[in-house]
């Protein structure tokens, strides 16, 4: 940007050099004194400053202090200035009294200014005159520059991080045509956590770069990985072709993690769960496209296979993640019920006892299924205080039918143990909490365990039964003979009752085979001194057949669906009558 000196003699014209840039412009030796004392004004000021005159339609320099020559040089063409002349001819053929902007230098290595303008006032009949400063803004644009490079990388690995890959989605939706579409794939590393245990922090930060050139030299061109959190990925596939596109990628990715990883001394295989959502153009955001691969990615981890999104799947969670909140709320308020199934003695048809079940009566979508709710609580933790809530009033209702019927009742309750809850809660400590406070004689109390509960710990379960059975319970093991419990559990285990699975008595006459296990458990029960129960009886046929094959209780259809606790109450006295 060609800068002129100003002299007190007559104008001296523009050079050559200077065309298309700001041109100086010396002022009439009329005022002399003026002249001098602007000058001076503008070398007082330590930033670049001038005062540019709107002159024939062009910009031109009226004055300039010497760090406002540094910043054009006096060899430098016009188009070097380009930017800033348009800026400060639009201010002075507007009406604005102050603007400000951001300018950048043209060419490498150039600086970045805040340009501030500043009406004067008029000179003359039209002559149009601003005052401009410029602040170097260069370390503050560089320094931001260079947070926002750090903010959008993982420092690990130096991949985009969550935020970069959010936006380059947002940017692939917005760039998005007809012709053309992505995926992202989620990829979460199995067992990491435990690996890392072993190994060391610093062992499995080497493991996780690894990990991410691996899955580098498994990409296409033009695809990106991203670090999400530690120890899971997120790809974006560009320019995909479909379904089978996206799952033959994500077993690229599978393939390159297949080979041990050395770590020292050691070969460490790393597995991998994989979830994929497709874009199609009723995604609106990276958010939701995100929370598609994470619904797919869920499935992955149980499935152990690739899974791709489906239509539908995320009203499901969230419809899930609703009735979390709001059981939570029911629990809190009170408002689950107990529906009571009765146990009937085959031999007497007498009633010997119910099984409480928990019962939620939705006020806006009516009763909501226990298979669905009871996932729900068991997913979110919330089962530790359902099936709190469930012991005690399984024994406050027990001790309101002794009140009600004046004595203590012929009768025992029997209540479900989630697995969840035995493993995450004091168990004892709630039976017994339940049973003080309502008191009632653990002896009345059957809790039940599924098979898979107990085979899960056995030395957890172990110590719990025990405890359990120093109350007075007794326990029962629930849906026996459709899991891989080991006979020596039966022998080491204090358990009381096996309740033959409905699925065997549901069959038993269509199917020889369900009879022979149905008699076999009967034998085996037998043999260790446990009592037994038939769940799923629906005709008086399968009744029969269950009493002569020497089963002790029967519940089921045939005798009642579940009651409520004045419905049971009578169901007993009517069958006692």
């Amino acid at each position: 940007m060609q800068v002129a000196s100003i002299s007190r003699g007559k104008r001296r014209p523009a050079t050559p050099g200077n065309a298309g840039g700001l041109a100086s412009v010396e002022m009439p030796d009329t005022d002399p004194v003026f002249a001098d004392a602007r000058q001076l004004y503008l070398d007082a000021i330590h930033i670049p400053a001038a005062l540019i005159v709107l002159e024939g339609g062009q910009p031109r320099i009226a004055a300039c202090n010497t760090p406002f020559q540094r910043i054009g040089g006096k060899d430098a063409d016009g188009d070097k200035a380009h930017g800033l002349v348009a800026a400060v001819q639009a201010f002075l053929e507007g009406v604005e009294a102050r603007h400000d902007l951001d300018w950048h230098q043209p060419g490498i290595g150039g600086r970045t200014f805040r340009l501030h303008l500043s009406r004067m006032p008029l000179q003359g009949e039209h002559e149009q005159r601003a005052l401009v400063t410029l602040v170097d803004r260069t370390a503050e644009v560089e320094t931001a520059r260079s947070l926002r490079a750090e903010m959008l990388h993982d420092s690990l690995t130096g991949l985009p991080n969550r935020l970069a890959f959010g936006e380059a989605i947002e940017e692939s939706i917005e760039t998005e045509n007809s012709d053309d579409s992505f995926a992202i794939l989620a990829v979460d590393l199995s067992r990491f956590s435990r690996i890392n245990e072993c190994v060391g922090a610093l062992a499995g930060d080497e493991l996780i770069i690894t990990v991410a050139r691996r899955l580098v030299s498994a990409l296409r061109h033009g695809d990106m990985l991203a670090r999400m959190a530690g120890d899971e990925f997120g790809v974006l596939m560009r320019g995909t072709e479909g379904g089978e596109d996206v799952v033959a990628a994500a077993a690229r990715l599978q393939a390159a993690l297949s080979t041990p990883i050395r770590l020292s001394e050691l070969e460490i295989r790393v597995d991998c769960s994989i979830g994929g959502a497709m874009w199609d153009k009723r995604i609106n955001t990276s958010g939701d496209l995100l929370r598609n691969a994470q619904v797919a990615l869920k499935r992955a981890k149980y499935s152990g296979q690739i899974e791709l999104y489906q239509q539908g799947e995320a009203n499901h969670a969230r419809r899930r993640f609703s009735l979390e909140t709001e059981l939570r709320r029911a629990i809190e308020q009170d408002r689950l019920s107990l529906a009571f199934q009765p146990l009937i003695h085959l031999q007497t048809g007498t009633v010997s006892g119910f099984e409480a079940l928990a019962r939620w009566d939705h006020p806006d979508q009516g009763q909501i299924s226990p298979t669905e709710f009871i996932s729900v609580a068991e997913e979110s933790g919330l089962i530790v205080p359902l099936g709190r809530w469930a012991l005690d009033a399984t024994a406050r209702t027990l001790a309101e039918w002794d009140r009600e019927h004046g004595g203590q009742l012929p009768l025992k309750l029997c209540v479900n143990v989630s697995p969840v809850q035995l493993a995450r809660d004091t168990v004892v400590t709630a039976v017994k909490s339940a049973l003080d406070h309502n008191h009632i004689g653990g002896q009345r109390l059957t809790l039940e365990l599924t098979e898979s509960t107990i085979v899960a710990d056995p030395e957890r379960a172990n110590h719990v039964l025990n405890a359990i059975h120093d109350l007075g319970c007794r326990v029962a093991m629930d849906d026996f003979g459709t899991g891989y419990s080991s006979l020596a559990y039966l022998q080491k285990l204090p358990i009381d009752i096996l309740k033959i699975d409905r699925s065997f008595v549901t069959n038993m006459h269509e199917n020889g085979d369900s009879v022979a296990i149905i008699r076999a458990i009967l034998s085996l029960a037998r043999t260790l001194g446990m009592s037994t129960v038939a769940e799923g009886i629906e005709t008086a046929e399968a009744e029969r057949t269950l009493a002569n094959l020497g089963c002790d209780t029967g519940q089921g259809y045939y005798f009642a669906r579940p009651l409520l606790a004045c419905d049971a109450l009578d169901f007993y006295r009517a069958r006692k009558a």
